[in-house]
């Protein structure tokens, strides 16, 4: 993704403000001069036309075998946008076919390293060139803020596929020292046949976390996108085409999990599988890759994220990037910082500012200026959080604000704050995804790492403190791929991201990224005359 500081101007030149300290770049919004936005207004005109609805196979755009359609909806008003082509096994295998032989025949796998890089190069270039079109797009179909989309997440998106055109002729192996007389050299070879199924939270960064480093392998590629959010994946897979793709190396199907997302797991032509998304359907997705070919896979799952604030935290800060480490894009993130713990000593004043931040944050129409918060995706979610804030209430946690939908149209959801949280409530114990801040209190070092730990889950974890001893301590002691010091949800193209536990297996971005897509062959040569060595 782009990097830390690149964010922070981003949002600098939107209506978001960052709160930079010490160098660090924090995804931070303040937003306090706004007041809650009514979501019941009549919603903005995307400004945009859905082109591309068909799956994407071959290089073509065709309708489904079955001639299926189902509609993708607008979170805002719960109105049908368009209707999608609906992707069953039958075009799986049509596309994993497509893609068998672009890999086994086509040009992509022979073709120079540095020729793959120039087309990956040049299908950056056009996405930057439809930047806004592609945001609307976006935002239309997933509810998250327009300045979001167009102001950092389709940036990041070029970013990360520039990133990787910059790995594509970098990719090469090793001589090793052999104890007999023997040249011992290792191939790093493309895997072949890459399945991928992305989520609906962040559909083109999950798109581009996938595709950017199997096609800079050398790789092809079935993509199954979220029924939720087909749209700007199509929108993008066209622009690669027209950048110079060629046929059957990327082929997207859009369908449902049971169906399509089933089948790509299970198909015994598919050499490799990564996927994003909740924690229960990794497990079905991994034993189906098992059960088919062993196929290895590649799993970004769920979160229950710890968010330390410590005894010596500015609380004001604190209380901010606590605030955006749970509410960015609607609470729909896997790394939220959903369980929020605060120091005794300082407690009841955190509960207190971060109840009033919670309370200003403004919540409306996301094609609007200067709005926080859109509507969450669609009925299902919005009823599993409504749920959720329900439970909090009947365990006896203390409903601080929020707590209810907003309006009487569409999925948007009061930003919600419950305080008095207990470690065995199910609010602190599952992951909510969406807009309610669990503030739990602790009392030492000892007890929190004991407690933030205690979970099936290991994403990420923040932390708020000034002492570089207390840093290095929870840094060490929390089990999570990635810690972040002093700020929350920092991504950059580099930065490697994954779980431990059940939070997945592998890692995605950066170097690491790029095993996932290779294979190593060791390649052994006698030397007829090892006394010349």
């Amino acid at each position: 993704m782009a990097s830390a500081l690149k964010i922070s101007r981003l949002l600098s030149r939107s209506s978001f403000s960052s709160i930079s300290r010490g160098g660090n770049g924090y995804l931070g919004a303040t937003l306090s001069k706004y007041s809650t936005a009514s979501a019941v207004e009549e919603p903005i005109k995307p400004g945009v036309e859905v082109e591309h609805t068909q799956l994407l196979i071959d290089g073509n755009f065709v309708d489904a075998a079955s001639g299926k359609t189902f509609p993708t909806l607008d979170p805002r008003t719960g109105e049908v946008i368009a209707h999608v082509a609906e992707g069953n096994s039958e075009d799986v295998n049509r596309a994993v076919a497509a893609a068998r032989k672009a890999f086994d025949e086509g040009p992509w796998p022979k073709m120079t390293a540095y020729e793959r890089q120039r087309i990956m190069l040049r299908a950056a270039d056009l996405i930057e060139k439809h930047n806004d079109d592609i945001a609307a797009l976006e935002t239309w179909d997933n509810g998250k803020t327009y300045e979001q989309s167009a102001q950092i997440e389709i940036p990041m998106l070029v970013r990360l596929f520039r990133y990787y055109a910059g790995w594509a002729d970098k990719i090469h192996g090793l001589t090793i020292p052999a104890d007999g007389p023997h040249h011992v050299q290792t191939l790093h070879e493309p895997i072949g046949v890459a399945g991928q199924i992305i989520p609906w939270n962040f559909p083109l960064l999950m798109f581009a976390w996938k595709v950017g480093p199997a096609l800079a392998c050398g790789n092809t590629i079935v993509l199954k996108t979220a029924e939720q959010t087909p749209l700007s994946a199509l929108y993008v897979a066209k622009l690669l085409h027209e950048a110079g793709l060629p046929s059957g190396v990327l082929n997207v199907v859009s369908g449902f999990g049971p169906t399509a997302g089933a089948a790509l797991a299970s198909h015994m032509d598919v050499d490799k599988l990564a996927f994003t998304g909740s924690t229960d359907t990794g497990k079905a997705v991994l034993e189906l890759a098992a059960r088919s070919n062993l196929k290895p896979v590649t799993l970004e799952l769920g979160g229950k994220s710890p968010f330390i604030v410590c005894e010596d935290a500015d609380i004001d800060q604190a209380v901010e990037l606590a605030h955006f480490a749970l509410f960015f894009n609607q609470g729909q993130c896997c790394c939220a910082g959903s369980r929020t713990f605060v120091h005794e000593r300082i407690y009841d004043e955190f509960v207190h500012k971060a109840k009033a931040r919670a309370a200003k944050r403004a919540v409306g129409d996301p094609f609007k200026g200067g709005i926080e918060q859109g509507p969450q995706i669609d009925s299902d979610q919005f009823e599993k959080i409504l749920k959720y804030i329900r439970s909090g209430v009947q365990n006896g946690a203390t409903l601080e604000t929020g707590g209810d939908r907003l309006g009487d149209k569409g999925f948007y959801i009061q930003p919600t704050v419950f305080s008095n949280v207990q470690d065995d409530m199910v609010i602190a114990k599952e992951e909510i995804f969406g807009p309610v801040q669990t503030i739990l209190k602790f009392k030492d070092l000892r007890e929190v790492i004991q407690r933030a730990n205690n979970t099936r889950y290991g994403l990420a974890a923040g932390i708020f403190t000034k002492d570089i001893d207390t840093a290095n301590t929870l840094t060490r002691a929390l089990k999570v791929g990635t810690v972040w010091v002093n700020c929350f949800d920092t991504f950059d193209a580099a930065i490697p991201f994954g779980g431990y536990k059940m939070s997945g297996q592998g890692r995605e971005k950066g170097e690491y990224s790029l095993k996932n897509y290779l294979q190593v062959k060791a390649v052994v040569t006698p030397l007829k005359n090892p006394a010349w060595l």
